[in-house]
């Protein structure tokens, strides 16, 4: 099967295009964001993935439990349950909001640290992001014990690491080569 990110590119690229034409992107991304919690429950999968169960009750027990926006969204659905596309829609939904961030001039930062960041180091650390990567940046922490100590940060394509697990593996790389 395909990777997700592919299968999920045409169907973030045409919600954002939607999105966009009608003016409701903020709309769009907390609807996705509902959506992807209804379509990661593990029984909602089950019961798609059942041939004894009706596409049509698919569609509408996730539109019960997510009302769709407007006639857009509730196609949206009717095309993920037809096409067997419930599981692309937590990787549709995050290409979807780095459509909405680039729109709006501003990436995804991933920073893995191998410790919790304090508020204000993290305010401080996001501008000084913002300056080495030249745009505005919205912050995801996580916390990666296997780092042993420093951080990751990822934007887009762009990985920065300063980790002590990176630094190691660099070491190792001299002394092997």
């Amino acid at each position: 099967m395909a990777e997700l990110a592919t299968i999920a590119r045409p169907y973030a690229e045409a919600t954002f295009q939607i999105a966009q034409k009608n003016g409701k992107l903020t709309a769009w991304s907390k609807w996705l964001h509902a959506l992807v919690h209804a379509a990661r429950h593990p029984d909602l999968l089950r019961l798609a993935a059942n041939p004894k169960i009706k596409e049509a009750q698919v569609i509408e027990l996730l539109l019960s439990v997510v009302p769709p926006l407007d006639k857009h969204a509730e196609n949206f659905v009717h095309v993920l349950v037809a096409a067997k596309r419930l599981e692309a829609v937590p990787a549709i939904a995050q290409q979807f909001e780095t459509l909405k961030n680039a729109h709006g001039g501003v990436a995804d930062a991933l920073i893995e640290s191998a410790f919790a960041i304090d508020k204000d180091a993290l305010i401080t650390l996001t501008q000084a992001l913002k300056r080495r990567f030249g745009q505005d940046l919205v912050a995801h922490v996580k916390i990666e014990p296997a780092l042993i100590g420093g951080m990751r940060v990822t934007v887009g394509d762009e990985v920065l690491d300063t980790s002590v697990q990176a630094q190691l593996a660099k070491m190792q790389t001299a002394l092997t080569h």
